[in-house]
């Protein structure tokens, strides 16, 4: 049976780390709100089983398996679309990647909304950026530096984070630095020189065929203003204070 994602349509958000996942798995999945709409989506979150329903989407239906949040969804899909290590520490140690990642997607996003989500950006601009502010002084190249330093001492077991295939985790690491580089791309390319090995791992993600045909497909919906990932150049603008970021390493 396909899997089954439920995920927002019109942006890529969290749901696109299940996705590129699945994409590279060549997976057969549906989205089910890009396929059948929202009401679709809608009418699934209201006829869930209070047992196990989730907060928020994305969430995953595998035949009776009904699963939530973007960590936990990969960690189950890893090991069943040979995404993940075979022993438990390296699909721990990959895991715990992942949560490091959706970390820093929480504070990406948080840029443009530091205040409150039900809030517009425009209710809260002073506030975002100074958060924008620290963001790509401080934090992206803390988090990116940590990154550049994993993969520095795995120097000659090739441009994975774990072990010696792909796995879930260097498909979300691309996403991360895709969607920074859309939201920041300023503050991102000040800190390229810094991050070569993240860079080189971005770059062999995106030449992967299937996530390369992917990337060219419609099923990859572009950044907008609605997602996690948004760029307002005011807030890139931020990475040009004089205190700009030491190096991360």
């Amino acid at each position: 049976m396909a899997y089954q994602l439920f995920y927002w349509p019109g942006i890529q958000g969290r749901g696109e780390f299940v996705r590129l996942a699945l994409e590279e798995a060549g997976a057969e999945y549906e989205d089910i709100a890009r396929t059948q709409g929202v009401p679709a989506l809608m009418e699934a979150m209201k006829n869930l089983a209070p047992a196990h329903r989730p907060f928020a989407p994305p969430f995953l239906r595998d035949g009776e398996l009904l699963l939530s949040q973007t960590a936990n969804i990969l960690y189950y899909l890893g090991p069943r679309l040979n995404l993940a290590p075979a022993d438990e520490a390296g699909r721990l140690w990959t895991n715990q990647l992942q949560l490091t990642i959706a970390d820093m997607v929480t504070e990406a996003h948080d840029t443009h909304h530091p205040v409150a989500t039900g809030l517009y950006y425009d209710d809260q601009k002073a506030e975002a950026l100074r958060r924008a502010e620290d963001f790509t002084h401080k934090r992206m190249p803390k988090y990116l530096g940590y990154f550049e330093s994993i993969l520095a001492d795995r120097a000659g077991s090739g441009a994975c984070l774990v072990g010696d295939a792909l796995t879930y985790a260097d498909l979300s690491l691309f996403q991360l630095v895709e969607g920074l580089s859309y939201a920041f791309p300023k503050a991102m390319a000040h800190l390229a020189p810094a991050i070569p090995r993240v860079s080189a791992l971005r770059d062999a993600v995106a030449s992967r065929p299937r996530i390369a045909a992917y990337l060219q497909s419609p099923r990859r919906l572009p950044f907008n203003e609605q997602g996690i990932f948004r760029h307002y150049p005011e807030l890139d603008a931020a990475h040009e204070a004089p205190q700009y970021y030491a190096n991360p390493t």
